[in-house]
């Protein structure tokens, strides 16, 4: 892919703009947020060009925005933001993309890491018998017939009141599991029978159960509130998301759009921004099927819950009181949600698109959970599998400036084609283990594909974030273990 040598003008040390004269037709600029360093990483593909294609979507509002881990996606670049007014805007699947609500949660322990390390071997081994993991893996549950429509309207509720974990996990779930405005009638009957074998399971790709440790805490206080209590705490972090449900959704809405955009008279300088207007029957059928989506991949997180705790007790030998093991927070980083927020001083209701981006809300905000009121919603922003993952909380200035919204991730520098030529699956496995993280995968070439070279440095990619006062950083955590697809 060709190196990006569009306009860029420097606004601080973290931010950057593209100018609305560098194309015609675009509604508004482009914001990057990067420091020099990872700017330059970004520029070497077309991840930028697609942030200026984003600012031609009709109805989009501020900045079409770029987080520090933007990479080239389907339509917006992933780490791509945008707001779009709901009076006379659109909807595009493309800001969302194939994994709907791909995301991730992490539950805090009561054990540290001595603790854990004599049993390191039988953990992950439970761990990987008991999470159904890789490409097409069938998981544990079995669907009555029609009882996946259950599954959609009601997400982690559903799974909760089956018994897959505990009430108090919806609490500190984003939308609290459960979002509103579903259809299950919207989502296709291929959608469906993809997604009836597939709950409870991991997959694949970048997807990965983590067992880590906190290794740094930059805020006491705040850290105390999510119950992290010191150094060498063990956590566990589950990243999954929709599965082939939330994909189909995304291709059967994506040829809705293609049609709708001509009916709408819409012209976009990138098809695979496909949209139509959020008050359209199109952009309401496809909302709705998203949320279906978005519930499934909170229920499917919610089932990994329970195994991961049941796992996890059996190979310490610890209770489940012992243990702890409570769900500190659950984030979507691919959805879109129609928010209030202001608007040249109006409020005004916006469908915000995240795409590889984390919701960031500060303290005091409806949508935080009451226990979080005052520290401001956990953001969790996974590294790769060799390197650190970090919590981090949403601040003000992210909600005046980019809709309420962060990073989610280190971001690709390598595509997966690029990872393999450079090493083989035993290669990276060894390299782990000699650093002291056990890994079971399913696939060695899978883990070639999710080398740390592959990706950014998360380290500098939330530094960005927590220096551009998007989010702060709370604590650190750094692998022992990891369950890969």
């Amino acid at each position: 892919m060709t190196r990006w040598n569009g306009p860029i003008e420097k606004v601080d040390d973290y931010r950057w703009m593209i100018p609305k004269s560098y194309k015609s037709g675009m509604r508004v600029p482009g914001l990057i947020y990067a420091d020099k360093d990872l700017l330059e990483d970004i520029r070497e593909e077309q991840g930028l060009e697609q942030v200026v294609n984003v600012s031609f979507l009709p109805g989009i509002v501020g900045y079409s925005m770029a987080m520090p881990d933007i990479h080239w996606g389907y339509g917006f670049a992933i780490g791509g933001v945008a707001a779009m007014r709901v009076s006379d805007g659109v909807v595009s699947p493309g800001g969302v993309g194939f994994d709907i609500n791909c995301g991730v949660r992490i539950l805090r322990t009561n054990l540290k890491e001595e603790d854990v390390k004599p049993k390191k071997k039988e953990l992950m081994d439970a761990l990987y018998r008991n999470v159904p993991s890789g490409v097409g893996s069938e998981g544990k549950i079995k669907l009555r017939a029609g009882e996946i429509d259950k599954v959609l309207a009601q997400g982690s509720r559903w799974a909760v009141e089956k018994g897959f974990g505990r009430p108090e996990d919806l609490e500190t779930t984003e939308e609290k599991g459960e979002m509103s405005g579903t259809d299950p009638s919207k989502v296709s009957s291929r959608a469906k029978e993809r997604g009836t074998p597939q709950l409870g399971t991991l997959g694949s790709g970048n997807h990965f159960l983590e067992v880590a440790v906190v290794d740094e805490i930059h805020e006491p206080e705040i850290a105390r509130v999510m119950g992290i209590d010191g150094l060498g705490q063990v956590m566990l972090l589950i990243h999954c998301g929709s599965r082939g449900l939330g994909h189909q959704v995304a291709d059967d809405y994506i040829k809705v759009m293609v049609r709708a955009m001509q009916e709408y008279g819409i012209e976009l300088p990138d098809r695979q921004l496909a949209c139509s207007p959020v008050k359209s029957p199109q952009g309401q059928a496809y909302l709705a099927a998203m949320r279906c989506a978005a519930n499934y991949a909170w229920a499917n997180r919610q089932c990994i819950t329970h195994w991961v705790r049941e796992s996890f007790c059996t190979a310490v030998g610890k209770c489940e009181e012992e243990a702890g093991l409570e769900l500190i927070y659950d984030v979507a980083h691919n959805i879109a949600k129609l928010e209030e927020h202001e608007v040249e001083g109006e409020k005004r209701t916006l469908c915000v698109h995240r795409k590889g981006a984390t919701r960031a809300f500060p303290a005091g905000q409806r949508d935080v959970p009451q226990k979080y009121a005052k520290i401001g919603q956990p953001v969790l922003i996974p590294g790769d599998m060799g390197r650190f993952s970090y919590i981090l909380v949403g601040t003000e200035r992210a909600m005046k400036e980019t809709w309420g919204s962060t990073c989610h991730g280190a971001g690709r520098l390598k595509s997966r084609a690029a990872a393999k030529k450079m090493v083989s699956g035993r290669d990276v496995l060894n390299a782990l283990e000699a650093r002291g993280i056990m890994v079971r995968a399913g696939s060695m070439s899978g883990l070639a594909e999710e080398v740390s070279e592959a990706y950014k440095d998360v380290t500098s990619v939330v530094r960005v974030a927590h220096n551009a006062g998007i989010s702060k950083i709370v604590a650190r955590t750094r692998p022992i273990g990891v369950v890969k697809g």
